[in-house]
């Protein structure tokens, strides 16, 4: 089975912005930010985004960057192909269920050896996810065909406990974030178990990474024990369950700012 799909293939070239040759891998970097997006790496206001994307920029010999994300791949490559946000290094995207790296071509290629397993574990449930879910109230399918999870909006006054009974008789896993998003998933994939693998295909340190979130689907990733931030503004839910944490740091600051502040509070850089 292929492991492509529609968003590898080469992006139009007019007035897209491609991605740098960076001089290292990321095993030889000093220090690796593994970001959430919305909220997050996007979040807080423009000043403190380009102070932070310049920053980043400015230091990609020793900085390494990895998006950590519940959007698909197309978003990111047209988000970092206008040229306003740094391209990373390598995308965790699909709340997990994606793996890949990002090509000179500006083009956002699965990884086999990483996404076989998340391939056997989801067993293309997408149609019959879709149609047991199809009359429960208070999801709404998002219009996105993901290769491996099926996403709604979700009115959390509406749903039922038989959403989630009909998922768990399929052997996946409910994912709820923010109040306002219902994702399925292959059982044991999410944000942290995916990043925790891509850490070690990489080789790099686990204690000059960074994870950054802000909301209930990042908590996996906060909580694997490398250094974390939950940036200030972040789901309360999140706080709950990992800002009692010795390794994650609640910043005040919002967004990019409590990024910035989490590096050099935990001095990574």
């Amino acid at each position: 089975m292929t492991h492509t799909a529609d968003f590898t293939t080469p992006a139009e070239t007019a007035g897209f912005v491609f991605p740098n040759p960076y001089p290292a891998p990321l095993s030889g970097r000093r220090f690796v930010l593994a970001t959430d997006l919305d909220g997050t790496f996007l979040g807080g206001t423009p000043g403190d985004r380009r102070t932070l994307y310049r920053w980043i920029e400015d230091n990609r010999a020793t900085v390494g960057l990895i998006f950590v994300t519940g959007r698909d791949p197309a978003f990111i490559r047209d988000l970092c192909g206008s040229g306003d946000v740094p391209w990373p290094d390598y995308v965790i995207g699909d709340v997990g269920t994606t793996i890949a790296e990002v090509t000179p071509e500006g083009e956002i290629s699965p990884i086999p050896v990483l996404e076989a397993e998340i391939t056997r574990a989801w067993n293309g449930s997408g149609a019959r996810v879709r149609e047991l879910l199809a009359d429960e109230p208070g999801l709404t399918l998002q219009p996105t065909e993901f290769r491996h999870r099926v996403s709604y909006d979700m009115d959390p006054a509406r749903v039922r406990p038989s959403a989630h009974a009909l998922v768990k008789r399929l052997g996946l896993e409910v994912l709820t974030s923010d109040d306002r998003f219902f994702d399925v998933l292959p059982a044991g994939v999410s944000k942290g178990p995916s990043l925790k693998r891509l850490i070690a295909h990489l080789g790099l340190v686990e204690s000059r990474v960074l994870a950054a979130g802000d909301t209930l689907n990042d908590a996996s990733m906060l909580a694997l024990g490398i250094p974390a931030v939950a940036v200030g503004g972040s789901e309360r839910r999140l706080l709950d369950q990992v800002g009692h944490l010795d390794h994650v740091h609640v910043a005040q600051g919002v967004g990019a700012a409590g990024i910035d502040e989490a590096i050099r509070v935990l001095d990574l850089h």
